[in-house]
């Protein structure tokens, strides 16, 4: 292995990782969507959409050959194909009853998302019938990204050639590592020899955009392993590769272990460590010719390579989620739906929306959802927020942008407010800063 530069983790101060959520995804957080506020959800269903407000829709698929030990995802691992197949008719039920609404009625989505669970897992021909299914009820004509997730075992070479044929345009493999041995003592279900024969395939059909996931921090994870995974990553030349840092949500079979023995700090590198090892990563793709577009990550070519469900959503566009447990964000109002699968299907099924909980924001609480998203980009510029908002978020936030300023980890651009890369690394353990008084955790 070529020298590289040492990152110098030794002398940091160790912060362990303990249970819990790190990841910042929404605003106001999810504690606040309460089960008496679907009525808001039913209401703004019924108004016009905002012109010119763009449509995405997810589709959660929620199966899954293994359940991995750091999964917090709604999924099932022992459902049988005729299970399978009354879930995707049920999917395309629910679509039906929001295709009827005022809200979603005449619309054709810019951007869709095939999220898992692994959406690989079923087979070409429940996949064929459901893609038919939402082409049907949602045109797909003017669709500009159609992006799905991959488990590399869930994978054959007629399947991605079905995936491709359909309309995809982001293939996202989920790696996470490529050593045998962290990967059957995380629970993934894959080896490292599906990891190079789906890349084969999936290179050989030819997709306009393939993303890689990488996970930094795992059990079991070392130094010389993830500078091993970044160099392989490196050498697949993916269009893009996405790096998250370890995390133990509540409602995983990792937490679940540690409260079984008593165990306070989860068996995985401290933050500073996987701060460190993703800092390192970037680095070396950015010597490989990438461009760090957010803090997860790096891009080869970003006037070509777009993650339209990523920066459309945090700029505030319509996004319905159908399926078990699925989160929208539409018509002003955030809703979630039914989170078990029994229940899920007997709703859509006897003509009712799923709905679990929703959360209706005012305007303050919309502005600061998609400042801090944003701010995970790593650069925000102003004029957006002045444009669209009439609010100067310099002087809004003022008194953290200093805080954050003297620490190191932002800086002021001639136009933009930007994260130093330091921040970027940090920047989820730093959006609360931004928070209402009433949304910070107790």
């Amino acid at each position: 292995m070529a020298a590289t530069t040492p990152l110098n983790i030794l002398s940091e101060p160790k912060q362990s990782t303990t249970v819990g959520s790190y990841f910042v995804s929404n605003y106001p957080p999810y504690s606040f969507w309460k089960p008496d506020r679907t009525a808001d959800a039913v209401a703004a269903m019924e108004r016009e959409p905002a012109p010119g407000n763009p449509l995405g829709i997810y589709l959660h698929i929620p199966f899954c050959r293994k359940r991995c030990h750091f999964c917090y995802f709604k999924v099932y691992t022992d459902k049988p194909a005729n299970e399978i197949e009354s879930y995707l008719d049920t999917v395309l039920a629910e679509l039906r009853l929001y295709a009827r609404k005022p809200l979603f009625r005449g619309r054709t989505p810019k951007f869709i998302y095939f999220g898992g669970g692994t959406p690989s897992y079923i087979s070409t021909q429940q996949l064929k019938r459901l893609v038919d299914g939402f082409q049907e009820i949602f045109p797909w004509t003017e669709v500009e990204e159609v992006a799905f997730e991959c488990e590399p075992g869930t994978i054959t070479e007629p399947k991605l050639r079905l995936i491709r044929d359909m309309g995809v345009t982001r293939i996202s493999l989920g790696i996470e590592n490529f050593k045998d041995e962290l990967l059957t003592l995380n629970g993934r279900a894959h080896t490292s020899k599906e990891i190079d024969r789906v890349f084969g395939f999936i290179r050989g059909i030819g997709f306009p955009q393939i993303n890689i996931d990488l996970i930094a921090g795992m059990v079991g994870e070392t130094e010389e392993n993830w500078r091993d995974c970044v160099k392989k990553a490196i050498d697949f030349s993916a269009d893009s590769v996405t790096i998250y840092q370890m995390e133990v949500p509540h409602n995983t079979l990792l937490s679940k272990a540690m409260r079984e023995s008593g165990a306070m700090e989860a068996p995985v590198a401290g933050w500073e460590t996987k701060r460190a090892w993703v800092k390192y990563a970037f680095a070396e793709l950015e010597k490989a010719g990438y461009y760090i577009g957010s803090a997860y990550t790096a891009v080869k070519n970003p006037d070509r390579t777009k993650f339209l469900y990523r920066d459309l959503l945090w700029a505030g566009a319509d996004m319905l989620g159908v399926g078990v447990a699925s989160f929208s964000h539409a018509g002003g109002t955030h809703f979630q739906n039914e989170h078990e699968i029994g229940s899920y299907m007997n709703q859509v099924n006897s003509g009712t929306l799923p709905l679990y909980r929703a959360c209706t924001p005012n305007g303050e609480e919309r502005m600061i959802r998609e400042f801090i998203l944003q701010m995970k980009l790593g650069t925000v510029r102003p004029e957006y927020f002045r444009n669209k908002f009439g609010v100067d978020v310099e002087e809004r936030f003022a008194t953290p942008l200093e805080k954050l300023r003297q620490q190191g980890f932002v800086e002021r651009g001639t136009a933009t407010v930007q994260l130093s890369r330091d921040g970027l690394m940090r920047v989820d353990g730093l959006l609360p800063e931004f928070y209402l008084a009433e949304h910070l955790p107790h």
